[in-house]
């Protein structure tokens, strides 16, 4: 009876499909002593996995063509630049900061005592100066000069101060802004205003 089933299932083919679905035997036991070869083929005819635990190489990013610089170098050149440029600014701000000490000196030994600005002046002479209307306050008579150009007003810290055509010159020459007022007799009105007039 059980011959006929078997014979029954390999007929249906059920036997093959069994055998199929059961799990592969376990592979025979190596010789001690002999490696295995890792090069041979497999029952599949391909040869076997390999497996590998070492970690693969790390891929290097090929440098830019032409040498250019990568993006971290460009930062660093950058920030060079950068700290260059400021502390060329500081050093042509302190020059500059140097030069107005230096000229500020100058001015204040050359205008030491040559001030002509008197106590009891009543007379106030009016000019621009600063994008507003400045005075300073003259005799009679140093007004009538002021006015032909014998005498000029600077400006020294902030005050106004009677000076001599060649002493305000001499200013000028170090600070052009210091010189407030030359007038130029010789020059053409550029009103009916008289230069002498008191407003």
């Amino acid at each position: 009876m059980a011959d006929s089933l078997r014979d029954q299932l390999l007929k249906s083919g059920l036997v093959q499909k069994l055998k199929s679905e059961a799990k592969p035997a376990a592979p025979a036991p190596r010789p001690q002593g002999s490696a295995p070869n890792k090069g041979a083929p497999n029952k599949h005819g391909g040869k076997p996995p390999q497996h590998h635990h070492n970690k693969p190489p790390q891929q290097h990013k090929p440098k830019p063509a032409g040498g250019e610089p990568d993006l971290a170098q460009a930062y660093a050149m950058r920030a060079r630049e950068e700290r260059e440029a400021r502390e060329r600014e500081q050093r042509e701000a302190e020059l500059r900061a140097k030069e107005k000490r230096e000229r500020k000196e100058k001015i204040a030994k050359l205008l030491d005592g040559k001030a002509l600005n008197a106590a009891d002046a009543e007379h106030p002479r009016h000019f621009p100066h600063g994008a507003k209307i400045r005075r300073v306050y003259c005799t009679s008579e140093q007004l009538a000069a002021l006015n032909r150009g014998e005498l000029a007003v600077v400006q020294q810290n902030g005050r106004y101060l009677l000076v001599t055509a060649q002493i305000a010159r001499d200013v000028e020459a170090l600070s052009a802004e210091a010189l407030v007022l030359l007038v130029d007799p010789n020059a053409p009105a550029e009103d009916d205003v008289p230069a002498d007039l008191i407003w």
